[in-house]
């Protein structure tokens, strides 16, 4: 479990999962409105959290100078989004729940297995009706290494941008020193690319950075990015479905 940290943390927890009840009573219980529908998805249906931690197996993403993969903390992040996110009843589905990657053939070449893995991700996103996709990654600029910070980039489907600036503005709030803009991911993310939901991607912090690594090795640190990147999404999925 990661309900074992600090008392501040679990007040802090505490206080934002009174309001995912409030969030999840509205669009999940009785005659709940189709979130769905106000994301202009293409299936009718419930909606459903699609988290994607990014790498994974043999591809660790970024890794900083202390060795931290890029694939463990997206991994640990997740997970914890997930359970909040069963707490409350809300549908996930994971693309990932171990350090593995979803490769189809491991005897591959490595750019062929990494294709394949980002394949076979968008194959299953784009396989979840009423789905919104969350894909957490960490960011890397070892030419700049003082840039710290958490960035939300968006797919080109209708919800994306507003999703995506709902939940920047929740990590303004709670993780970053100073204040960043959500961003169009255009063609270069495949994922994103590729996806036929609404979808963002999370880059929750510079592993370029000694300071910051240091502060997404804490659980205390990842409790916040879930809960917030959570609680954003929510957040603004009720606000749609009003």
């Amino acid at each position: 479990m990661f309900f074992t940290f600090k008392k501040w943390t679990a007040l802090y927890l505490a206080t934002l999962l009174a309001l995912f009840a409030i969030f999840a009573a509205i669009l999940w219980q009785g005659a709940a409105v189709n979130a769905s529908k106000n994301l202009s998805l293409a299936q009718d249906g419930g909606l459903v959290l699609v988290i994607d931690p990014g790498h994974g197996g043999f591809d660790p993403g970024a890794v900083a100078a202390d060795g931290t993969a890029e694939s463990r903390i997206n991994l640990e992040v997740a997970l914890q989004m997930e359970e909040l996110a069963r707490f409350l009843g809300v549908p996930t589905e994971m693309t990932r729940r171990e350090d593995v990657s979803t490769e189809s053939d491991p005897s591959a070449a490595v750019r062929q297995r990494k294709n394949s893995d980002l394949q076979n991700r968008v194959s299953q996103v784009n396989g979840v009706p009423g789905g919104v996709l969350v894909s957490l990654h960490q960011n890397s600029l070892p030419q700049v290494p003082s840039v710290t910070g958490a960035q939300v980039f968006y797919a080109g489907v209708p919800g994306s941008a507003d999703l995506a600036a709902a939940v920047q503005e929740g990590l303004n709030r709670t993780v970053n020193a100073r204040a960043k803009e959500s961003k169009a991911a255009g063609g270069g993310v495949y994922l994103l690319s590729h996806a036929e939901i609404p979808a963002i991607l999370v880059e929750c912090g510079f592993l370029s950075n000694s300071g910051e690594t240091a502060l997404l090795n804490t659980q205390s640190h990842q409790n916040r990015l879930a809960v917030t990147v959570l609680a954003s999404v929510l957040d603004h999925l009720r606000g749609t479905a009003e």
